[in-house]
């Protein structure tokens, strides 16, 4: 073949592939357009992730500080309601040479006042005296026959207990009852 039989078919080639070369070449831009609007999209998602993360972690530290706040509040209003039973106790103590029939009866008054603080703090004195032994309420220290109460009857309250059944704070010890 001479070279100018090879060059109308080099010439027409080129002039063939000239519009698939242009097409390749949108396709090449559109991917690159596609590229970059993806890389811009990954980028910004990127972003809020980073601020969510550090707005959850800003969060989490501010829990943390109000829970130990509050908590140390709580503290502090619990101390305060129970200052007056101090101070009440206090009063007693430097009226211990008294007559011991006045002691008693400042003792009884400073003892219904500290209930009171129990009771008004949710947890009241539970009267369990002759009711019905529950395990999830007492802890039976002794059982003893009797025949005066029927079977697994609380005979003795040997230290109270406080709470409701919702919000126990200390089970009863008691002596319960058993057949004679």
């Amino acid at each position: 073949m001479t070279d100018q039989e090879r060059e109308p078919a080099a010439t027409g080639a080129a002039m063939s592939s000239g519009p698939q070369e242009h097409a390749a070449g949108g396709a090449a831009s559109q991917v690159r357009d596609e590229t970059a609007e993806l890389r811009a999209q990954l980028a910004q998602s990127d972003e809020r992730y980073r601020r969510a993360v550090a707005d959850y972690d800003n969060l989490r530290k501010r829990m943390a500080r109000d829970v130990n706040r509050e908590r140390e509040d709580e503290r502090a209003r619990v101390a305060a309601r129970w200052l007056p039973v101090l101070d009440n106790l206090e009063l007693a103590l430097k009226h211990a040479t008294a007559e011991p029939a006045s002691i008693v009866s400042g003792l009884e008054a400073v003892r219904q006042q500290a209930l009171a603080v129990l009771a008004d703090l949710g947890y009241p004195l539970r009267a369990d005296l002759n009711e019905a032994f529950d395990p999830s309420r007492h802890e039976a220290v002794a059982v003893l026959p009797s025949t005066d109460a029927a079977p697994g009857t609380i005979l003795q309250i040997v230290r109270p207990g406080y709470g409701t059944d919702e919000r126990p704070l200390r089970p009863a010890a008691v002596v319960v009852a058993k057949d004679a």
